[in-house]
Formats: structure tokens, sequence, C-alpha cells
């Protein structure tokens, strides 16, 4: 006599199968006795892959921060007249971004720190941002000392300290450069100062350039007008028409 055997199917329940991760494969080479250099390529893996996920969770956590972060308050205002050419312009101090940016960033497990270093005349600023999951980026930015306005040489420090931390943390969040308004700053809060003048007008004359032409491409005045972060460029063009 037959009988009938029922057969019930097992249920599939979704994300029971878990990805075997470096971690884990490591685990198994162990308990199986892998020679020293199957666990080197092992450990090399893992590696890769923590740091592969630590970066996805670093982009996400920015873009999600970034659609959070509102149009920033300019909050300081800048009006001189210098060169027979008014400067008037209005910029959100470092006060501010942090301020708007701060709590929005640590939300997502998001924090900033700066490096600083000052090389001659030369302020360096570099912005750290950085993730929970131990991710970071890093951005640097370097200007000569601010010298307008009678500044000791400390101030002519901080001025610019301040000035590079604004710039580079809001590079690192990519703010959008149609947000800020204060693009002369870079001119004119913080112009090339008076040693760099004369490296100009020597190597000027070394290579047979016309000064003119250079006010004219950077779209100032005067030599004292070059903005500070635009002096390496100046330098490279003008060593550039000496090889050309």
């Amino acid at each position: 006599m037959n009988q009938i055997v029922s057969i019930n199917p097992l249920a599939y329940t979704p994300g029971a199968i878990c990805a075997l991760t470096p971690l884990a494969m490591i685990g198994q080479a162990v308990e199986r006795g892998a020679p020293v250099k199957t666990l080197e390529k092992l450990i090399e893996l893992h590696q890769h892959w923590e740091t592969s996920q630590s970066r996805k969770a670093f982009d996400t956590a920015i873009a999600e921060a970034k659609a959070k972060i509102p149009v920033i308050s300019k909050n300081r205002e800048v009006d001189f007249t210098a060169q027979r050419s008014r400067t008037h312009y209005r910029y959100e101090d470092l006060a501010e971004i942090a301020r708007t940016v701060g709590p929005i960033l640590a939300s997502f497990g998001l924090a900033y720190r700066f490096r600083s270093c000052v090389e001659g005349s030369l302020v360096k600023v570099t912005c750290v941002l950085s993730h929970r999951d131990g991710y970071f980026e890093e951005n640097q930015l370097a200007a000569a000392t601010d010298e307008t306005g009678n500044k000791n040489g400390i101030q002519a420090i901080g001025s610019t300290l301040t000035y590079l931390q604004r710039m580079t943390l809001k590079a690192s969040l990519g703010l959008a450069a149609s947000d800020d308004d204060d693009g002369k700053a870079a001119g004119t809060a913080v112009p090339i100062n008076a040693d760099q003048i004369p490296e100009l007008l020597a190597l000027l004359k070394s290579v047979g350039a016309q000064k003119a032409a250079l006010l004219r491409f950077f779209k100032i005045d005067a030599l004292p007008d070059l903005p500070a972060v635009k002096f390496d460029q100046a330098i490279t063009m003008l060593n550039a028409k000496r090889v050309s």
C-alpha cells in the first residue's frame, strides 16, 4: 500500500543569509590552520574592506549633513577704499559658520578640527573633517600673513589664520562658491606682504615681463593689491615665461 508523504517547504526569511566578512574569513582560516601568508593576505583584505566601509559611511554622512545645512548668515561687513577703488562685501565669520554647521555635523557623526603652522611669512592651515567610523579627509590652504591695518606680528598671523580656517572648513564641506560673496577677501583682507612685492618686481624684470600685463591678468590696480593666495600662481606664471 502506497503511503502519501507530505513535504513542507522550508520558509525563506529575507536577509537570513549573511555575507562573509573578511574578519569572519580570518577566523575560519585560523581554525583551519591556514599558513601565515594566507592570514597576511586576509588581514590586508580586511583592512581594505574596513577603509571602504568607513569611506562609504563618511560619504553618506556628508551628503545627509549637507542637505540639512542652511544658507549661512553673512554677519560681517567690510567697506573701505584703497588704491582709488572701493571694496565692499559681506561675509560670514568663523563663529557663525561653526554655530550653523557644528550641531548638524555632530548629529551625523562628523567633526572637524584645524592644524596650523607658520613658515616665515606664510601661514598654513589644514582642516581635518572626520567621521566617527574613523575615516577623515584633509583640506589645506596657505597664505601670507595679513600686514594690512598696522597689525602687529601676532595680529597679522591671527587674521590670516582665521581667514584660512573659514576657507578650509567651507571647502571641506563643499559649500558652493556661489554662496560666498567675499571672494575679494582673498585679495583685500589678505594681500601679499611687503617682502613679496620686491620679489615679484625682480622676477618681472628678470623674465622681461610687463607689470601691466600681470595687473590686467589678476584684475588689480597695483602689485600690493595682489591676493596672497594668488602669489604662488603669479610666480609660477613668470617662471614659465622664463622657460618659454
